[in-house]
């Protein structure tokens, strides 16, 4: 497909999507939240909300790294805001977004599916690992009284997670022969309607291997995994800093770490299969910054309705016209 067909089929895609948010979350009521905060605190609203989108290149250039090479900086860039965009108007919202990425990253690294999808789940949880982290340290010092319900969520969330990881060690055998027994008869009907699938159970299970493999590549690559937890924890200090801009903008100025503390809490919306997480994660968020900072419920709202307007939009347009750009088959696939 021509460039400029792609362009603009990225623009078609990111300001369709915008408008179809912007009717959900109610035009009048965004306007007359955003007519409260100081044009000084929208845009730099705007600013955070597009190095939040950035600095996640950081964390795909080094998950993709062992692929052969990877990508350059600013293709890692590009893949980062395309993820978010799939991230929106993905069906199941996140769940199903990485999958669609990985189809992407295996065409552009010239390698695999099962490869590209396993650099990309070790990230992910490598980045949520380091993120629950955080917030776990500094919530034990700074949480008191009624935000002990969010430091023992925090505290499960690491429970959780390393548990995951000490799972994944003990018992990969298994989970790989279990895997290649329910991929098989997947990989057959996908097979029907999208070419390059591997459809008999010998590929499935080279398929799998291939995955464990790249999984396996960074234990020697400690530099990479440093790399992705830094990246996550910088996205997770831009979302804080947003937050804690729009509250004092909206004349309730707050501490900073609570927020900082409160930040991933809502990647647990990510398992609520709609676009976007829409509702619970504002929600979640929404609830989080009350019990942790004290603020008025509604000034919680409005800064989450304004953090989320933001984001989205961004990730609509920008992340429309990267994810335009993508080719997700290679030439005579």
């Amino acid at each position: 497909m021509h460039k400029r067909v792609r362009f603009l089929l990225g623009v078609a895609l990111g300001g369709g999507a915008l408008l179809l948010y912007a009717w959900y979350a109610g035009v009048g009521g965004i306007v007359d939240r955003a007519r409260a905060v100081a044009p000084w605190a929208l845009g730099a609203l705007a600013l955070l909300v597009a190095a939040e989108g950035v600095v996640d290149g950081a964390g795909v250039w080094a998950s993709v790294r062992p692929l052969d090479g990877g990508l350059d900086p600013l293709r890692s860039v590009q893949f980062a805001l395309a993820g978010d965009f799939f991230d929106i108007v993905s069906p199941a919202g996140a769940a199903s977004s990485e999958p669609i990425m990985s189809r992407f990253i295996s065409v552009a690294t010239g390698t695999g599916y099962s490869e590209a999808l396993g650099v990309r789940g070790v990230a992910k949880y490598v980045k949520a690992t380091g993120q629950i982290l955080l917030s776990s340290v500094v919530g034990v010092a700074v949480l008191r009284g009624d935000a002990a319900g969010v430091l023992r969520t925090l505290v499960a969330g690491v429970v959780a997670v390393v548990a995951v990881g000490v799972v994944g060690v003990v018992v990969g055998g298994h989970l790989a022969r279990l895997s290649v027994a329910v991929l098989t008869p997947v990989a057959a009907a996908v097979s029907t309607v999208v070419p390059g699938v591997a459809a008999d159970r010998e590929r499935v299970a080279a398929a799998v291997d291939r995955f464990r493999t790249r999984v396996a590549e960074f234990g020697d690559r400690p530099a990479l995994v440093a790399l992705i937890v830094l990246g996550g924890v910088l996205e997770q200090l831009l979302v804080a800093v947003a937050l804690w801009t729009l509250l004092t903008a909206l004349g309730t100025p707050v501490a900073f770490l609570p927020i900082l503390v409160v930040v991933p809490l809502p990647q647990a919306a990510t398992v609520v299969p709609v676009p976007a997480s829409l509702g619970a994660y504002d929600l979640l968020l929404g609830g989080a910054l009350v019990v942790t900072t004290g603020v008025a419920s509604v000034t919680a709202a409005t800064a989450v309705l304004l953090f989320r307007t933001a984001s989205l939009a961004f990730g609509l347009s920008i992340g429309g016209l990267c994810a335009a750009l993508l080719r997700g088959w290679r030439p005579g696939a």
